[in-house]
């Protein structure tokens, strides 16, 4: 018999379950531990191949945030039931858990890279019938889930079909906005592995469809806005956006909306 994928899985019972979520708590040897996922499963939806939004939390936050901060399940559910959208699974996991926020990248002997591309990936997969041939992936975040948004689908562009950041932090220095750990602790092997914009010009010529947007008095506009300048001038596409707002759950919980209307475009 082979090695199970997981040594341990557990997922919520039905009977306990509400406003179509659903809650996987896996082991993996890419967390030395658990790790959780939270999941937005649409009702009424028969297939065995919906696409898959992976959802990904800024600092301080955990599988929950997206549920409990902006209501990503009933945005969803509505852009359903509108016609706006088709059935997608939301699946929004933890970071890792680790210190402030992980930054989605490998370090301090964890690789919280693998464990979002692959341990969730397989996990909604093995455990969600309605994901069991999912052949469209999609990746969005806010904050430095921005950030793990951009350099995991600038580093597995032929994984995701698409992928969209909100209020992204860009490079890794700007963690030190939000965490008391030490940069160093982040520290990467290679310099495009803490950049978005290396990221994304290393693989130029793989990338799938993707956009961000941030707010015009967001702490990380300006950051932003280079990160524009600098696809614009290396002549990338990608679609950026402005609004009214600041780095706040207000401000996502709004333009969620924009990400999964863009994963649409991408179905159509």
């Amino acid at each position: 018999m082979p090695e199970p994928r997981f040594r341990t899985v557990k997922i919520s019972d039905p009977r306990f379950e509400s406003d179509n979520l659903r809650y996987i708590t896996i082991k993996t040897p890419n967390l030395k531990g658990r790790g959780n996922i939270c999941l937005f499963v649409p009702p009424n939806t028969e297939v065995d191949n919906l696409p898959i939004v992976l959802l990904l939390h800024g600092v301080y936050g955990s599988s929950n945030s997206w549920v409990q901060q902006a209501g990503a399940h009933r945005t969803a559910l509505r852009l359903i039931e509108t016609g706006k959208m088709r059935p997608m699974i939301l699946a929004m996991p933890s970071d890792g858990l680790w210190g402030d926020g992980s930054a989605y990248l490998k370090h301090s002997g964890f690789d919280f890279d693998k464990w979002i591309v692959e341990d969730v990936v397989d996990a909604v997969k093995m455990n969600i019938p309605q994901a069991k041939n999912s052949t469209n992936l999609f990746i969005g975040g806010l904050s430095m889930g921005g950030f793990g948004t951009l350099m995991l689908g600038a580093k597995y562009p032929k994984k995701f079909k698409a992928f969209s950041a909100h209020s992204a932090i860009t490079a890794l220095p700007q963690m030190e906005l939000f965490v008391e750990e030490a940069l160093t602790e982040y520290q990467q092997v290679l310099a495009k592995s803490e950049d978005a914009f290396l990221m994304l010009q290393s693989n130029r010529n793989q990338l799938p469809p993707f956009r961000f947007d941030c707010g015009k008095d967001d702490l990380l506009i300006e950051p932003n806005r280079k990160l524009h300048s600098q696809l614009t001038e290396a002549g990338i596409p990608h679609v950026y956006q402005e609004f009214e707002g600041i780095h706040e759950w207000k401000y996502w919980e709004v333009h969620l909306a924009d990400s999964l209307l863009f994963f649409e475009e991408q179905l159509k």
